[in-house]
């Protein structure tokens, strides 16, 4: 492993009346992110006996990967569909 490689754990909790729209918008992102340049690993769990509480576990090239990520079109596109 590089030692540029950055690893990101997102938490994130649903108001219980938008779990499957949020399971929704979160697995939208699975496969566009999958494909960018840089991108190791991208896992979306989700907890069995909380389905509120989200989990994204990521793996990056380095942080110019993550960097570009977060200003890709579809990340912008969730998190503007997670905050509605």
């Amino acid at each position: 492993m590089s030692e540029s490689t950055v690893h990101v754990v997102a938490h994130i909790i649903a108001k219980p009346d938008t779990v499957t729209a949020l399971r929704a918008v979160l697995e939208a992102l699975l496969p566009p992110t999958r494909q960018e340049a840089g991108c190791r690993q991208y896992l979306l769990l989700q907890n069995r006996e909380h389905p509120t509480d989200f989990t994204v576990v990521e793996q990056w090239a380095d942080a110019t990967a993550i960097d570009r990520h977060l200003q890709s079109a579809h990340v912008q596109q969730a998190l503007a569909q997670a905050a509605a």
